[in-house]
């Protein structure tokens, strides 16, 4: 009697590795993970790139207007030029090595777990840079170009966001939060796409807040009591953070790591911090390499290695679209 012939359910076309097919499970857990855990998502500019170490944004200044003199040679305008360049980080990695008999020994799936484990801590560490990006964008005193009617980031201070009080603080908070909007006007930022990452102390203050909830100033339509929530304050939309930084941040991987350790291009000190206000013109990320995953069993270990990995730069675009709250 002849041997049998298995069909070859995880290889491609019937060759090649034999779990070639079964890590695109894996990819899909790892993937899921970062979309659910990421609050920055969406709130920067985005640029991918195919090789290389960095990618160059070009800025613009602007061009006055003036009254003609009859019979002057209209000779043009002189226009300040500049350019913003994001170099990649290192490659930023989450992984975990499995044993065939830890595996064995457990009764429920432990990749399912480890799998998600590892796609929030990347979801974590990008948005931590994505927030340090918005804290030194607002801390950026230098304009893009040389022109003195060019803004620049700001920084707002409210003492009474740390009073002890609740209601004093949140009263604060939405003083803070009218004056940053107040801001963004006068800097020509666009309404749409303002958020406020803030931290949940300052958050839930708001959620209680009268003025904040109460069907006599918002309608009903801005969360309430009930459901825990306030969606926006001064048109803002507003983004619990329980990721917020609020410290000097010094240390690797949190100061960020570009072109190998040469630079901390994320190195921000936020202490005092409640709240980055942001337009999603304010920062830029560019990705040379994506989130990916990969997954190998070596047989002189007798487990199973899993990595997620992404090689991506976060760096300030437009300061005069960041504004830091801070309560000191």
């Amino acid at each position: 009697m002849s041997n049998a012939a298995p069909v070859s359910i995880g290889r491609v076309n019937a060759s090649g590795s034999e779990d070639a097919l079964f890590l695109k499970v894996f990819s899909g857990e790892v993937l899921t993970s970062f979309e659910r855990a990421s609050v920055t998502a969406g709130q920067e500019q985005v640029r991918s790139i195919a090789s290389g170490k960095s990618s160059t944004f070009p800025v613009m200044g602007r061009i006055s207007a003036e009254y003609h003199v009859p019979g002057a040679e209209i000779t043009g305008s002189d226009v300040n030029h500049n350019e913003k360049v994001i170099t990649i980080n290192d490659l930023l990695i989450s992984h975990v090595f499995l044993s065939n008999l830890e595996e064995a020994k457990n009764h429920w799936s432990v990749r399912n777990a480890y799998s998600a484990e590892i796609g929030r801590a990347l979801a974590f560490q990008k948005d931590t840079h994505v927030l340090q990006t918005i804290g030194i964008a607002a801390k950026t005193t230098a304009a893009n170009v040389g022109d003195t009617s060019y803004p620049t980031g700001t920084t707002l201070t409210n003492a009474g966001i740390a009073s002890s009080t609740a209601a004093t603080a949140a009263n604060a908070m939405i003083d803070s939060l009218f004056d940053a909007a107040k801001q963004m006007d006068a800097n020509y930022v666009p309404r749409e796409g303002r958020k406020a990452f803030i931290r949940l102390e300052e958050y839930y203050k708001l959620a209680n807040a009268t003025n904040a909830v109460n069907v006599d100033f918002t309608g009903g339509a801005n969360g309430g009591l009930a459901s825990g929530k306030v969606m926006k304050i001064a048109g803002i939309e507003l983004v619990p953070t329980p990721q917020f930084v609020s410290s000097n941040v010094t240390a690797v991987p949190g100061k960020g790591s570009a072109t190998q350790g040469g630079s901390f291009p994320q190195l921000v000190n936020m202490t005092n911090a409640v709240c980055l206000v942001s337009h999603p013109t304010a920062v830029g990320t560019v990705k040379l390499l994506d989130l990916q995953t990969e997954m190998e069993y070596d047989v002189r270990r007798q487990g199973t290695l899993m990595v997620a990995k992404y090689a991506m730069g976060h760096g300030v675009l437009r300061p005069e679209a960041a504004i830091v709250i801070n309560e000191a």
